[in-house]
């Protein structure tokens, strides 16, 4: 074997073992990365990593340093072996001021020195319980970002030469792919910890929300009639099914003086809480302004609200309590006008005796009145929604209910239900619905929830759906 043969066999052999040991190195931090117990594992790393980067070279003794993203020092191993943390402290932040571990963190390049007594980049400090006549800094470095510092030592001057600081560059590269591999691990798990926290939070805050959406619906469901008045020769049903807990419909049957009674059903703008708030106080006020409570036993001036004067409660004239309905326009636009909100109602005042319906519209669907022959009267609009305008008319129009008729109120989640194919229910369905033979006010309730199910199918439901059925017995 000749000379250079035999010199490159060295070499090559030199940098498998190099290779072998870059392996092995890697491989640590890999297992550091992965492992639970990553403060303990990164001890024996760095400490690992010092102890093959001086196998590889020969070095006698070496420092590592750990960088943050901002530069801070995160873990380090010493050449003089542990000290105290305040000691440790003082040590880092000399070497990386003024030592040579300070110029490869500014320049981000190797630093070779062959002599420090005759390099000014060497730092030698008090009370050093080993000599270092040469030394090689090597920045460990992944793209533009310095992950750690690799220091090596021996105490005779000119041990590290070029090629040792070349193959420690290449190890400080493997280093640097691991360390980055490390740290974007551990912004994913502190990421996922991040989520995991904020998803509890919300799980929290979801709860809480529930328990009082659910308060609220039985709240709400209270301003609902717990039982419909009796009344002989009629029959009173609702069916009242929120699209969420709380709703913005409501339907509302009341007795009042003399034999009637009345019938309310309405729409409040929008869904969710506000609209709920807004129709229990729509609630209220139409019970107040009916005449069914004792508070509005109070006349009402004509010359100042344009309506007109009522009588004593126990004589009253069957479009009286319809009053109701200007007068709740006139309160909500008073007091609660910046609240932007309107609603649609229909109120009817039924004589039980005789079957006749006054009634005011207030920009609602129109109900509709089935007989035997099919539909016999549909109840338009008499006047806009409310809470809308100031100084509006409602007309006070007249119907009649005779034996054997069904009265049908209903909301637009009814008519506005939509198919899996994106197709409204419609009013002109409704329409073929009601007109079918029915034996009650149960019944076409029941029949058109059916027909609502079979229309809608899996799809979710979208809107408050509400429905009051009205029926004078045979």
């Amino acid at each position: 074997m000749t000379d250079d043969s035999g010199k490159e066999w060295n070499r090559l052999k030199a940098e498998k073992v190099a290779f072998q040991a870059q392996r092995k190195l890697l491989e640590k931090f890999v297992s550091m990365a992965r492992s639970p117990d990553r403060v303990e594992m990164m001890k024996k790393t760095l400490k690992k990593s010092v102890e093959v980067a001086a196998a590889l070279t020969g070095a006698e003794k070496g420092s590592l340093f750990l960088l943050s993203d901002d530069g801070v020092v995160t873990d380090s191993i010493l050449a003089r072996g542990d000290r105290p943390a305040d000691e440790r402290s003082k040590i880092i932040g000399s070497v990386l001021d003024g030592g040579l571990a300070g110029w490869v963190c500014k320049n981000r390049q190797v630093g070779l020195v062959t002599d420090t007594n005759t390099d000014e980049r060497w730092l030698m400090l008090p009370e050093q319980p080993y000599e270092a006549k040469s030394a090689l800094a090597v920045p460990i470095l992944r793209g533009e970002e310095l992950f750690g510092i690799l220091t090596l030592l021996h105490s005779q001057p000119d041990h590290f030469i070029k090629e040792n600081a070349e193959l420690m560059q290449i190890t400080a590269n493997q280093m640097g792919l691991a360390l980055e591999n490390v740290r974007l691990y551990e912004k994913l798990e502190e990421s996922h910890r991040s989520l995991d926290e904020a998803k509890k939070a919300a799980e929290a805050y979801s709860k809480a929300l529930d328990e009082e959406l659910e308060r609220g619906r039985k709240i709400q469901k209270d301003f609902l009639p717990a039982a419909m008045p009796d009344a002989t020769g009629w029959e009173i049903k609702a069916c009242f099914l929120p699209a969420i807990q709380v709703a913005g419909d409501f339907y509302d049957v009341f007795k009042l003086p003399g034999n009637y009674i009345g019938l309310v059903i309405a729409d409040v703008c929008d869904k969710g809480i506000g609209s709920a708030l807004y129709m229990a106080l729509l609630r209220s006020l139409i019970r107040i302004f009916s005449g069914h409570t004792e508070f509005s036993c109070l006349s009402i001036d004509q010359d100042e609200n344009g309506l007109i004067n009522k009588n004593e409660l126990n004589d009253i004239d069957q479009t009286q309590p319809l009053q109701a309905i200007p007068l709740t326009n006139h309160y909500l636009l008073q007091n609660h006008e910046d609240m932007a909100m309107f609603a649609t109602i229909f109120l009817g005042v039924l004589n039980t005796a005789t079957g006749s319906l006054a009634y005011i519209n207030a920009g609602h669907l129109p109900p509709i009145i089935v007989g035997n022959n099919g539909i016999k009267n549909i109840l338009d609009p008499t006047g806009p929604f409310v809470g809308l305008m100031p100084d509006v008319e409602f007309e006070i129009k007249n119907a009649r209910i005779d034996p054997g008729d069904i009265l049908i109120g209903y909301t637009d989640g009814v008519t506005e239900a939509i198919s899996a194919d994106g197709e409204f229910f419609t009013q002109k369905r409704l329409e073929d619905i009601v007109i079918k033979a029915n034996n009650s006010a149960a019944d076409m309730i029941s029949n058109i929830e059916t027909d609502l199910s079979e229309f809608t199918g899996n799809v979710p439901q979208s809107d408050d759906i509400t429905i009051l059925a009205v029926m004078r017995e045979k």
